[in-house]
């Protein structure tokens, strides 16, 4: 596999050349555009409600600079406040990582089905 950009020899696992940093598309993985990010309140890395928390993975971002940006929006001009609270009632919850993490003595999220390691 070779580079577009700069035609150096790539290794198949690569996901980014090393000689010139360009992003390589492997033709078995969805792009990054393609990829479906739901917008929702993540449960297992919220510190209020989780909203901050779905925002930063929509957005593809830091939680702690969306988080900051949050306060900027809800101190600086009131409107985030507002925001907040909507998207709290309004987004739906998502509980991934508890359910992934279904192990002997873990938690799992309420209504969620234990599944045992064969």
């Amino acid at each position: 596999m070779f580079c577009t950009r700069c035609g150096s020899d790539l290794r198949e696992i690569d996901r980014f050349c090393s000689q010139c940093g360009a992003s390589v598309a492997s033709p078995h993985s969805a792009p990054a555009s393609q990829a479906s990010r739901p917008l929702a309140r993540i449960l297992y890395d919220k510190k209020i409600a989780g909203v901050c928390a779905g925002f930063a993975r929509y957005f593809d971002v830091d939680v702690t600079l969306m988080r900051v940006i949050w306060l900027i929006l809800a101190f600086g001009t009131g409107v985030g406040f507002v925001a907040y609270i909507v998207a709290w009632i309004v987004l739906p919850k998502d509980y991934g990582q508890a359910l992934t993490a279904s192990t002997p003595g873990s938690v799992t999220a309420p209504g969620a089905r234990h599944v045992r390691p064969l």
